[in-house]
């Protein structure tokens, strides 16, 4: 806490402090969601699978989909996806077959176990979504707002890659 702070004087803070503040907390929450999946699923004895793998098959949902499209459509960002994929179908969560047309590519779907997998990481949500809303913490607005800032900050970074570099 600077001095400014402590004698209760407003503190003018830089918009690249601001920024840089963001950063961190997106990447604070992003770990910290991983660490309620992992105290979730430890808590309904579920422990073969880990929290990456989780959010894979709770986004990939009732889909069918490849494992390009899996990044493509957002359901996957890691580097990895080869990998969390190949140990998920190992530990039938997921079903795998090769496409028809392009026998390269191999689609995906859950299985009963996955969509299992599927439904604790659901109620989970919605528990969080019912306690945010019910606490007070955030309301429909406020969710609406961080999530219109979000993608136009995501849509920035996009561009950034795309036509900058």
């Amino acid at each position: 806490m600077s001095v400014h702070e402590r004698m209760g004087a407003p503190v003018e803070r830089g918009f690249m402090t601001e920024y840089l503040d963001s950063l961190s907390l997106v990447e604070r929450l992003h770990r910290l969601l991983l660490d309620v999946l992992k105290d979730e699923f430890e808590r309904v004895g579920v422990l073969e699978i880990n929290p990456v793998q989780a959010l894979l098959l709770f986004n990939v949902g009732d889909n069918e989909v490849t494992a390009g499209e899996l990044k493509s459509r957002g359901y996957y960002q890691g580097s990895n996806v080869s990998y969390n994929l190949k140990k998920l179908v190992e530990m039938g969560y997921m079903h795998h077959q090769r496409c028809g047309i392009d026998r390269r590519a191999v689609r995906v779907r859950l299985t009963s176990k996955g969509r299992a997998v599927h439904d604790v990481v659901r109620k989970l949500f919605q528990r969080h979504a019912e306690g945010l809303q019910s606490r007070g913490v955030l309301g429909r607005e406020g969710i609406e707002n961080i999530n219109v800032t979000l993608r136009r900050v995501e849509r920035y970074w996009t561009d950034q890659i795309r036509y900058i570099y």
